[in-house]
């Protein structure tokens, strides 16, 4: 890990970008934590503190990882191969989408290993032929969920679905693929089938509106300030990536740089070294066009980006080994932003959060810090909920009191 460059997380903006879609969905957040928490690390206590009932992730490991932690709230895991951990996380109450009867067939395997019922979301594809259920077989996956439910293995607690284009409002494939879900939660409810909760809109759903008038909303990027639609104002990013000057030289005109000289310097001028590159999660598709944060200016970086280290054009100023580069942050002192660098690399800003590697460390920065951070992974961040032992095996959270079979944690 380089002592030299550092990935600033802003619990402050976490905590403020999740009250407000807490507020916008009327309490029915769930707060996606997926690929270590969009690259942020742990932040399921600033989450569930601020407004979200629960926590989506996508594979078991990752739901499992949260409950070691001592989260209690409920959890939902969404992507898993038939060999998953299943029975691991039924004691663990960890609820699980299932997108098609192999995978249901598995759940409930591992239920009646596990010897109580597996509580399930049925996960239907409502146009982007990625996850869920095929609609031609949806039909054959509600009915032996039917079954399931009535051998006492499954409870169907909720239906999903992910919409394609909802960061475009106006685009006719949203209104088709929420028909799609419609008519999806009818034959569910035709072959007695009462799921608590449906859920359907992610970030960009709730930010336009296009998957509204649902029991859930799935918000992951827009917890960390990023709006896939750009419509929305209220987000406040919340990392802030940084790293010192190890050596810096003057050049002349002409001098090349970096590998095959892809660069070469117009004038005299003065590079600056930054001991971070590739191998730390920089997009080397940027290269040519990245910009960072020195002295106050943002200067070029020149040169095809290396695997540890980039060079940067700092003009006049022969900057001093030590001195900080900025290489994005929330863009209130200038610097480049994540959205700048999406675009310099012609990627999506996710992607950048995600890739930032584990050699920069990690600083957490809250602006309360008399906030205790366990309270917030305690069972009474829900309503109706209270602690319970937590075996050795497996952490186990608690049930909430169930009116009926299909009532779920979620609801």
């Amino acid at each position: 890990m380089s002592a030299a460059s550092a990935l600033r997380v802003h619990d402050d903006a976490v905590r403020a970008n999740t009250a407000h879609f807490a507020a916008l969905t009327g309490g029915r957040l769930m707060a996606v934590l997926k690929a270590d928490g969009f690259g942020h690390g742990s932040v399921a206590a600033s989450v569930i503190e601020s407004g979200a009932r629960s926590v989506g992730v996508t594979s078991v490991e990752e739901a499992l990882a949260l409950r070691a932690e001592g989260v209690r709230v409920p959890v939902l895991s969404w992507l898993n191969a038939p060999d998953a951990d299943f029975e691991a996380a039924i004691r663990a109450d960890v609820d699980l989408a299932v997108p098609g009867p192999e995978l249901l067939h598995a759940v409930a395997r591992a239920a009646r290993s596990a010897g109580r019922p597996a509580r399930v979301h049925l996960h239907v594809d409502v146009g982007m032929a990625r996850d869920g259920c095929p609609p031609g077989a949806w039909r054959c996956l509600c009915d032996l969920a039917r079954e399931l439910r009535a051998a006492g293995q499954v409870r169907v607690v909720g239906v999903m679905g992910h919409m394609s284009c909802a960061d475009r409002p106006g685009d006719e494939q949203n209104e088709r693929e929420r028909l799609a879900f419609d008519a999806a939660l009818r034959t569910a409810r035709r072959r007695g089938l009462a799921p608590a909760v449906a859920h359907l809109a992610a970030t960009a759903a709730t930010v336009t509106g296009a998957g509204a008038g649902f029991d859930l909303h799935r918000i992951g990027a827009g917890l960390f300030g990023i709006d896939p639609s750009g419509t929305s104002s209220a987000l406040r990013p919340a990392l802030t990536l940084t790293s010192h000057v190890v050596s810096s030289r003057g050049a002349s005109a002409g001098t090349g740089v970096g590998y095959g000289l892809a660069h070469v310097l117009a004038r005299r001028t003065n590079l600056a070294l930054l001991p971070i590159g590739y191998g730390d999660g920089l997009p080397r598709t940027a290269s040519h066009r990245a910009e960072v944060l020195v002295r106050g200016r943002r200067r070029p970086v020149v040169g095809l980006f290396s695997m540890d280290m980039v060079v940067v054009d700092t003009g006049d100023d022969l900057v001093r080994p030590g001195e900080p580069a900025v290489l994005f942050g929330p863009g209130e002192g200038g610097e480049p932003t994540v959205a700048d660098w999406a675009r310099w690399a012609d990627t999506v800003p996710h992607e950048i959060v995600t890739r930032i590697g584990s050699r920069v460390a990690r600083v957490h920065r809250t602006t309360d810090a008399s906030v205790p951070a366990a309270s917030a992974l305690r069972a009474s961040s829900v309503p109706g909920r209270s602690p319970a032992p937590r075996p050795s095996s497996a952490p186990r959270a608690p049930s909430i009191p169930l009116p009926s079979d299909e009532a779920g944690a979620l609801a």
